[in-house]
């Protein structure tokens, strides 16, 4: 059995289509903000399409849209239209305004922080609200102005957050390596369009239509393009990461290009990979790559199925385990053959030169001649 950030979990059937539902925010008669005259409605709504059409393109992804034109939808409708869908995405595009000069992207995730600018944003992107018929009805007892109150219905959906969080991280990183825009980091707070979904979800603010510079870009279409491709590519980074950590194949970590990940050059490799051998007369050390995980997990047997002498190493978004360590090809073949009899099916060996993560085929020969 695989396990997601300590829990089991049973691996995903392979023939499973992922589903994404794409979100534009506001529409019809709510613009949005209209910040140096630029539509907010229209802008989100051109850089979801444009991300549904790549992702439509990959046979292993179905779209939904809350809206494919200028129209409004209920926030509550948008999270029931994702719900029915069964999605394993939400993510929800908007524009961000300040009274500043305020500039950047920034991408939020359901939870609850006191921060001031926090609860500004949230009331914000709620207030959309008041614009529906029977919002009485639809929201009794709900406080923008007091979003805390309803934490305790986040508590069920506190099992996505990880995996929000994930997604937003890959979004923000493309954001700001890919497209050079400022990274204004993953938040969280208690945003209603987010309260109705039931999978991982996000919302994303691709920048501030106030800040002219900003404004034009996103308004462009050579921006809504760059923004609408990063966003896509973080859903695949995403989809790479998830399924490769609890499903059955970890060829995806072997092929880091696919994913933007770096090698372990320039990680945190844990002091424990050196503590695994006495002897320095060898420079090529095999381990066994046994998980993949966004969290940093503690090095003890009771996270690892029993497995001792583990070290980790941080690439990108996520930690990599891994089992043993040892100058010999046979020794680590019989690491493997125990890490898949201890529930790592899918774990394959990985060869490290002077600290840096090099060909096994290469490593293999090296130690031959």
């Amino acid at each position: 059995m695989s396990f997601l950030h300590g829990k089991p979990l049973d691996p995903p059937a392979k023939s499973k289509v992922f589903t994404v539902v794409l979100d534009a925010g506001h529409g019809g008669h709510d613009p949005g903000n209209l910040g140096n005259g630029f539509k907010e409605k229209d802008i989100a709504l051109n850089i979801v399409l444009e991300i549904g059409e790549m992702l439509e393109k990959n046979p292993s992804f179905k779209v939904v849209y809350t809206r494919k034109t200028d129209v409004f939808v209920d926030l509550k409708e948008r999270g029931n239209i994702a719900n029915k869908a069964k999605a394993d995405l939400f993510i929800s595009v908007h524009c961000n305004s300040h009274h500043s000069s305020a500039h950047g992207t920034e991408t939020w995730v359901l939870g609850l922080n006191g921060n001031k600018y926090n609860m500004e944003v949230a009331k914000k992107e709620n207030s959309v609200i008041y614009l529906e018929e029977d919002y009485e009805v639809n929201y009794a007892g709900y406080d923008i102005n007091a979003p805390e109150s309803l934490i305790g219905l986040t508590m069920m959906q506190e099992e996505y957050l990880d995996q929000s969080i994930l997604l937003a991280d890959a979004i923000q990183d493309n954001f700001e390596n890919k497209l050079k825009r400022k990274n204004r980091g993953v938040k969280q707070n208690i945003f209603v369009v987010l309260l109705q979904t039931y999978m991982p979800s996000v919302l994303i603010e691709t920048g501030f239509l106030t800040y002219k510079p900003e404004g034009q870009y996103l308004n462009s279409a050579r921006g809504q393009r760059e923004m609408a491709v990063s966003v896509t590519e973080a859903v695949f980074t995403y989809k790479n990461m998830v399924e490769g950590f609890v499903g059955d194949d970890f060829s995806f970590e072997v092929r880091k290009d696919d994913v933007g990940l770096n090698s372990a050059t320039g990680g945190d490799i844990a002091e424990s990979r050196d503590a695994l051998l006495k002897d320095a007369d060898h420079d090529v050390i095999f381990k066994v790559q046994i998980a993949a995980s966004s969290k940093d997990l503690e090095l003890q047997p009771f996270n690892f199925n029993g497995l001792s002498e583990l070290s980790k190493e941080k690439a990108g978004a996520i930690y990599r385990y891994f089992y043993g360590a040892t100058h010999s090809w046979e020794e680590v073949q019989g690491l493997q053959q125990t890490a898949a009899a201890k529930g790592f099916p899918s774990c394959f060996i990985v060869a490290y030169k002077n600290g840096e993560k090099m060909d096994l085929e290469t490593a293999v020969k090296s130690i031959a001649n």
